[in-house]
């Protein structure tokens, strides 16, 4: 449980640097989240950073158990007036070790794949630990889509990374960095050349 927590706790510092260093007049780009810009996504950081088992549960009964609501209220709760607010309150809450009721890995897919969401529309790239990069799409190949997961589309194809011994599913290969598959497996685009193989269609195109 430390080991996870250490890599989020890096994640989390990471992106803080790297949003220090950002033209903060860009964050109201739209994310690749449909309908929210990047602060919002930084609003949503704060906001699971600060999430307790009971909150979520109190906060889901309150939201009518709307997942998207309940999202879109935490994001309005936890955007400051200004960027430089909403960074300074993700810095407050970035030591936290408090988690909705879900398994502690989905603590990985939250900073790395919303890390993406924020740093690819501001230009930044981060090279992300391959170890961090692999629980993340262990849990999501695991995780039924109900739930945000993949299971169904490792059912169809199989996911290889190029870039660490990784393979996951059954079906025509999909290749790309750890990264890449990743963001395909969160429902996430990718840029033009990350993913190649006969079942990249099926990523793309899930129906």
């Amino acid at each position: 449980m430390d080991d996870v927590w250490s890599l989020v706790h890096a994640e989390r510092a990471a992106l803080i640097d790297d949003l220090e260093r950002s033209d903060h007049r860009r964050w109201d780009e739209p994310s690749p989240c449909p309908g929210w810009t990047v602060h919002d996504v930084v609003a949503h950081l704060v906001d699971t950073a600060r999430t307790t088992r009971l909150g979520f549960a109190v906060g889901l009964a309150h939201a009518g158990f709307d997942f998207d609501r309940l999202n879109a209220r935490g994001v309005t709760r936890e955007r400051g007036a200004t960027p430089a607010e909403t960074l300074d309150r993700l810095r407050a809450a970035a030591p936290r070790r408090t988690t909705p009721p879900a398994p502690l890995d989905s603590r990985l897919v939250e900073e790395i794949v919303h890390g993406e969401d924020v740093r690819r529309p501001l230009g930044l790239v981060r090279t992300y630990p391959a170890a961090a990069v692999v629980r993340a799409l262990r849990l999501q190949a695991r995780t039924p889509g109900s739930f945000g997961g993949a299971k169904e589309l490792v059912a169809r194809v199989r996911l290889v990374a190029t870039d660490t011994d990784l393979a996951l599913g059954d079906g025509p290969e999909v290749r790309g960095p750890a990264l890449a598959l990743l963001l395909a497996a969160c429902g996430r685009p990718t840029a033009p050349g990350e993913l190649a193989g006969p079942g990249t269609a099926l990523v793309r195109d899930p129906a």
